[in-house]
């Protein structure tokens, strides 16, 4: 065999191994990636679920929901981040994307409070001040579900903008009695020292959790790498579900940023597993509950957030999600 056959016969062998590996896909996040809300995307690629599903995956970070929900409808970034409600903002803006994949049944979002502001829950939340990350943000949107639950609006409270740090540092010091927030902001609190009451949102409001966008096209064009792609992360949250402390031995090694943090991040997991990533009863992990969407679109409606209705089957797909 000459040497030039011998070449064209390796080709041919590896051509399946290099046709996997040339699958890319780009996810981004509408935060830091390494927040540790991010965790199971990055045990997936850390630990080589994605390359398993012969995807090469690459992470890049947008400016919040919105931002990515645009960059994922025009096609410059092939999935993106979100929560389980964005399709419902967005695709009433023109923006043709829905989410893929829910990560858990339960809201993404809670209410905190300071124990020594004298609050127990949302009845005791008139004329306090709540902090949300901003005002174009699902933590704000869900904070008016909650308020609307005990038939309180925006003006019975004080609610303040101040982001993600600002919520951690205003909770510590006590310029803010509550704040609407995802786990590790909770997690900051306390571990500051600060006695701290939580109640899921989902409790009182159809709250989701994150999701993974796409848009119509990706969908209708690329249907196996998608599917790849949940469930690798699927996996990925089913080993911070099944052993919170080994999954983050394993993130704070593929995240530099929490290095000798691993006690934090296993606690931060603990909470996930425990408070946002069960399924929905009924509903296999990843998949969307219709009934949910439709009473958050109908609140967005009541409230002014969104001006029109779209079809609650244009919102989602639960074809990438394995049954239950």
């Amino acid at each position: 065999m000459t040497i030039k056959t011998l070449v064209t016969a390796l080709s041919l062998a590896l051509a399946p191994f290099a046709a996997a590996a040339e699958e890319q896909l780009t996810y981004l996040f509408p935060a830091p990636d390494f927040l540790p809300a991010f965790a199971p995307f990055q045990l997936a690629k850390g630990l080589g679920y994605f390359a398993e599903e012969g995807l090469a995956v690459e992470f890049r970070v947008g400016k919040g929901g919105a931002d990515v929900a645009r960059q994922v409808a025009v096609g410059n970034t092939d999935l993106g981040g979100g929560i389980g409600d964005t399709p419902i903002i967005v695709r009433a803006n023109g923006l043709d994307v829905r989410g893929v994949a829910l990560l858990g049944g339960r809201g993404y979002t809670q209410l905190a409070w300071r124990v020594d502001s004298g609050i127990t829950g949302p009845a005791d939340l008139a004329g306090k001040r709540i902090g949300v990350l901003s005002f174009q943000d699902t933590t704000y949107y869900n904070m008016l579900g909650v308020l609307a639950s005990e038939g309180l609006s925006r003006g019975d409270a004080d609610l303040q903008a101040v982001g993600p740090g600002g919520i951690i540092q205003l909770m510590i010091s006590g310029d803010l009695d509550a704040v609407s927030a995802v786990p590790e902001w909770i997690a900051a609190s306390k571990g500051a020292g600060v006695a701290v009451g939580q109640m899921p949102v989902d409790a009182v409001f159809p709250a989701m959790a994150q999701a993974v966008l796409a848009s119509d096209d990706l969908i209708a064009e690329r249907p196996e790498a998608i599917a790849g792609f949940v469930r690798a992360l699927t996996r990925a949250v089913s080993d911070i579900t099944s052993d919170p402390q080994a999954a983050a031995a394993e993130y704070v090694k593929i995240v530099p940023q929490h290095a000798d943090k691993e006690a934090g991040i296993a606690a931060i997991m603990q909470e996930y597993a425990a408070k946002v990533y069960p399924a929905a009863e009924g509903f296999a992990f990843g998949a969307f509950d219709p009934e949910r969407l439709k009473a958050a679109q109908a609140f967005y409606l009541e409230t002014g957030i969104v001006r029109q209705a779209v079809p609650i089957e244009d919102l989602y797909t639960n074809a990438f999600v394995a049954p239950e």
